[in-house]
């Protein structure tokens, strides 16, 4: 049995506080998960499967999770 991944935003706080690079801390542009490793992740460190997802993209495939964060308006 596979994990799913909860991607509801349950939290008021996660609606306003813009995320930031788990890796370098600039801001996020969306999330990555491989299996047991997930990050959220800037442009400069963000798989290619994230960065050409269009804005509000989402992509699953086996244990992957990729999730391009929607542009502010």
């Amino acid at each position: 049995m596979g994990l799913r991944l909860n991607t509801a935003h349950s939290d008021v706080n996660d609606m306003v506080e813009k995320k930031k690079c788990e890796y370098c801390e600039k801001d996020a542009i969306g999330y990555q998960g491989f299996g047991c490793c997930a990050a959220y992740v800037c442009l400069d460190h963000a798989d290619n499967f994230v960065i050409n997802l269009k804005p509000g993209g989402k992509l699953t495939s086996g244990e992957c999770y990729f999730e391009r964060f929607d542009t502010p308006d």
